[in-house]
Formats: C-alpha cells, sequence, structure tokens
C-alpha cells in the first residue's frame, strides 16, 4: 500500500532565479527529484547501475548549476563538445545530459576498457574506444564508430581538446579536428557546453574529490553552433579547421560568461 501511494515529483526548474542562474544551484532537493527523471532506458546495465551510485554522491558533494539542458535535441543524433578540465567532467556531463533528457555515449580512450568494472561500465553504456597514438586506421575506426552513432540517433559527447586544458588558467586549449569531421560528414547538431568548477571539486592530481566545503559546479550550453554552410559528406581540411575554430570559440564564449571574464587573446 506504501508503494501505491508513493507521491509523484514535479518537475522542477533547473535554476531558481533565471534572471541570475549563477546564484541559483539545485538545492540537494531539487537534484535528488531531478535525478529520479533521468531517462532509464538504452542506459545499459552496469552504465545504468553507475549513475544511480554516483549521482547521490555527486548531489551530496557539490553544488550544481545546470543552464541551457534546452539546447539538446530530445532526440536523434547530437554532438556535444565540452572544455575538459578533471576526470569528474564525464561525471557531470552525463547528469547534465540526462537532466536534458539524452543518454551520452563518449569517445573515450581504450585503455578504460581493459578493467573489469570501469570496462563493464563502458560497454554496458555503448561508449566508443579511442586508441591514442595507434595510427592512421584506429583514428579511422573510433572516427567511424562515431559518425555511426549519431546517424543511429545517440548523444554522443566528445572533449574535443582530447585531454584537460593545457593552460594553467583553465580556458580551453586547441581542439583536435575529430569532432568537426565527424559533424561535418553527418550533418549532426554540435551543442557546445562550458564547464567550470571540477577542477576544484577533483583536482587533476588527487586521487579523492575535495567535498569539504562542498565546491561549485556550473555546466551551461549554447545553441548548436551554425556549420551548415561546411557540411558535406568529404569535408575539406580547411571546412574542418573552419568547423573546429567555430566550436571551440563556441565554448570559451560560454566559458567566459560563466567565469565572468574575457578570455585572453588567441
Amino acid at each position: 500500500m506504501l508503494l501505491l501511494r508513493r507521491p509523484r515529483f514535479r518537475w522542477v526548474k533547473l535554476n531558481v532565479d533565471a534572471a541570475n542562474p549563477e546564484k541559483s544551484p539545485l538545492t540537494r532537493t531539487q537534484a535528488m527529484r531531478l535525478g529520479l527523471r533521468f531517462p532509464r532506458r538504452e542506459r545499459g546495465r552496469w552504465f545504468g547501475f553507475a549513475i544511480d551510485l554516483i549521482w547521490p554522491l555527486l548531489v551530496l558533494g557539490a553544488r550544481l548549476r545546470f543552464r541551457g539542458t534546452e539546447h539538446l535535441p530530445k532526440d536523434g543524433g547530437v554532438l556535444v563538445a565540452s572544455n575538459h578540465l578533471s576526470f569528474a567532467d564525464p561525471v557531470t556531463m552525463t547528469a547534465f545530459c540526462l537532466a536534458g533528457g539524452r543518454v551520452p555515449r563518449y569517445l573515450a580512450k581504450s585503455e578504460l576498457w581493459s578493467g573489469r568494472v570501469v570496462g563493464s561500465v563502458m560497454s554496458s553504456g555503448k561508449h566508443i574506444p579511442v586508441q591514442r597514438d595507434a595510427g592512421a586506421r584506429a583514428a579511422y575506426l573510433a572516427y567511424k564508430a562515431a559518425v555511426d552513432a549519431v546517424r543511429d540517433g545517440e548523444c554522443v559527447v566528445v572533449f574535443p581538446e582530447a585531454g584537460f586544458s593545457t593552460r594553467d588558467d583553465g580556458w580551453p586549449s586547441e581542439g583536435k579536428a575529430g569532432l568537426a569531421k565527424v559533424a561535418l560528414t553527418t550533418g549532426v547538431p554540435v551543442v557546445p557546453v562550458a564547464n567550470w568548477g571540477t577542477h576544484h571539486l577533483l583536482p587533476p592530481d588527487a586521487k579523492l574529490p575535495k567535498v569539504f566545503p562542498r565546491r561549485s559546479v556550473t555546466l551551461v550550453a549554447g545553441p548548436p553552433v551554425d556549420l551548415s554552410d561546411l557540411a558535406g559528406p568529404r569535408p575539406t581540411s580547411s571546412a574542418v579547421a573552419e568547423a573546429n575554430a567555430r566550436v571551440m570559440a563556441a565554448v570559451t564564449e560560454l566559458l567566459a560568461e560563466v567565469r565572468g571574464e574575457s578570455p585572453p587573446a588567441a
């Protein structure tokens, strides 16, 4: 009988003060209710288990600000491009995509598949392994897998820098061409995301997250980057370079808004 009387949670806004979202992190209650609305289908057994395990810990350990999830299309293939600051980024990006109604798939280093536990999570979540420094064929196979995934309607998350920012000030470093090439070949939208604060929650050289006091983590998405004039089945190297520049510029512009600072001159 208690199960039958379980209350239905109402959808809550991701920001209390829409005019000043940076001052309105999700409360813990809002965040836990939001987690109940995460899509559950197509997550895979072990990826879904990891989400259910880690989300409450993230809620307890961080003050989360999400904005712009409406820019994620509700269905169909999409690429999500984010800057990269911490090993915590896949956790916060997964939560952000789920808050927008999408289950993310990641392009990730193939070494993650070698561990029994993490490998099970990566396999069940249909993530895409990338063999780094393994030659042109390995790069092509990762590219082809990403193309197939977005054509199958998946939401594929890419960190275009292919590693943490190499800049001491945390601004995005130069992006790699892979995401741009997939985007131009398939014509799917590219949604830029600025991610800030995860490097305080879990610094790159730390083994454990720093949760006392709670760190603030902000993720903001913008509208898809317009690449329509460059798209085509066989994009030229100049078109790929221009697309990459536009994507990284969009991510940097969003990050400047989050940080309340002007990015350094190129």
